[in-house]
């Protein structure tokens, strides 16, 4: 039942935010909209941003499901589109109202976790450290959400299959060399440590 709540907090959230911005709804506006109590509410979420976050992680969640490989990661970057633009009144309206960061955050935790899969499956047997791979993975993941939020503070007018199909065409074989080059780096401070 706690998962379902959650759900339909989430569906009544979307269903307001179609009919005003969120710094004008209430927890009243939704829990009248959802049929819960106000303390089902709280005992799910301490305000409208925390369900606005797990709403944001839920779709991120569902949207990259078994797309985290390297033969996947550009569809996962089509997925990351698509669940963007099928919320594009939710996601505009956070955007407006509690600001760039909160996107970027939720931006930041659907790339991390796509593009760490791509460099943990690309580094299996190369010798490379979690930190380097992390490294690897922030680098594209900055890189990919500043496009991304580009896009949205424009409206989200783009195709947004073709900034990925650029992005992925840009990226292609880029995090191989990354992990190469870490891995030579590696290899060369070993040959001088002994």
């Amino acid at each position: 039942m706690t998962n379902a709540t959650k759900l339909a907090l989430e569906e009544s959230l979307k269903h307001l935010l179609l009919k005003k911005p969120l710094d004008k709804i209430t927890i009243n506006d939704l829990t009248t909209d959802c049929g819960i109590s106000r303390m089902t509410f709280y005992y799910h979420f301490k305000d409208i941003y925390d369900l606005v976050e797990w709403c944001c992680l839920e779709d991120a969640r569902i949207a990259l499901q078994g797309k985290k490989t390297s033969s996947t990661w550009h569809e996962g970057l089509l997925q990351i589109f698509d669940a963007v633009m099928e919320n594009k009144p939710f996601i505009l309206n956070v955007y407006r109202c509690v600001g760039r960061e909160q996107i970027e955050n939720y931006l930041f935790q659907l790339t991390c976790d796509l593009l760490m899969g791509v460099a943990a499956e690309k580094s299996k047997d190369i010798p490379i450290t979690d930190e380097q791979k992390i490294f690897i993975a922030d680098l594209y993941k900055y890189s990919f959400v500043g496009i991304m939020l580009d896009w949205i503070k424009n409206g989200m007018r783009e195709d947004y299959r073709k900034i990925a199909d650029d992005t992925a065409t840009a990226l292609y074989g880029s995090i191989d060399n990354a992990i190469r080059n870490f891995a030579a780096r590696n290899k060369t401070a070993e040959m001088h440590t002994e």
